[in-house]
């Protein structure tokens, strides 16, 4: 199917400076992103940037880019204006990659594409994984994700997800296994036309409790379609050690 890959991409960032320009291996981490994005099935990949030296960055490197406002609140905000810039149709499906993804898989945006073709009724679509350790499982930083029998998702939360009530008793020593917890990549698929009109959709009381915006779409009656993937992704970058541990890998 044909889908548009969208790499947000924000100049400002208080843990990261000048994120989307961070050197790795001779190359912006916008333009590493958007190389990666590339490699998938995507019939294009335009960076949608808040700021000048952003897109003169992904011009050097011959990546496509879109000017967007620098005062929006959210990534879906910037991307709901790039699909208007770019005359997107309301059915096209656009995947939303994060521009500090450096070493997505091209595979994983392949399948949270092809998601929205077989679950017509969802007018988004995201990844998991298997989560593994219960350090991981407790950690609030992970945020879990349970499906319904369809693999559409029926909440996220940061709490520990499921919770077994008889298992955890005596407190959380071991993983739930039926249904096994699984962590959300936070990798979407949307609609375009869904997409347009997100922002417009009020917050949503729990979307503000847990500070999850996918909350914001299942709040209001809409349904998510989940891949679950067999690896967790490469890692992103938020602060200046994940750059480190980046840039040591593509070295």
């Amino acid at each position: 199917m044909s889908f548009t890959v969208l790499i947000p991409a924000r100049l400002a960032s208080t843990r990261l400076p000048n994120k989307p320009l961070a050197d790795i291996a001779g190359k912006p981490m916008v333009v590493r992103v958007a190389e990666r994005a590339e490699l998938s099935g995507a019939a294009q990949v335009v960076v949608a940037a808040d700021a000048p030296e952003i897109i003169a960055a992904c011009a050097a490197h011959g990546v496509r880019a879109v000017p967007t406002r620098a005062d929006h609140p959210s990534g879906s905000d910037r991307l709901a204006e790039a699909c208007e810039l770019l005359g997107l149709d309301g059915g096209d499906v656009v995947v939303n990659v994060q521009g500090d993804e450096p070493l997505i898989d091209p595979t994983l945006i392949d399948a949270v594409a092809a998601l929205l073709q077989k679950q017509p009724l969802a007018p988004v679509s995201t990844a998991a994984h298997a989560i593994k350790t219960v350090e991981e499982f407790t950690n609030p930083n992970v945020v879990k994700v349970v499906l319904d029998a369809q693999g559409l998702a029926l909440a996220f939360s940061r709490a520990p997800l499921p919770w077994w009530r008889d298992g955890f008793a005596q407190g959380i020593t071991q993983l739930p296994t039926q249904p096994a917890p699984l962590r959300h990549i936070g990798l979407y698929g949307y609609r375009a036309g869904f997409l347009r009109g997100f922002p417009a959709l009020p917050p949503a009381p729990l979307e503000q409790c847990e500070a999850l915006e996918q909350l914001r779409v299942l709040w209001h009656g809409h349904r998510i379609a989940v891949h679950v993937a067999a690896e967790a992704p490469g890692p992103g970058v938020d602060t200046p050690r994940d750059l480190a541990r980046v840039r040591d890998l593509f070295a």
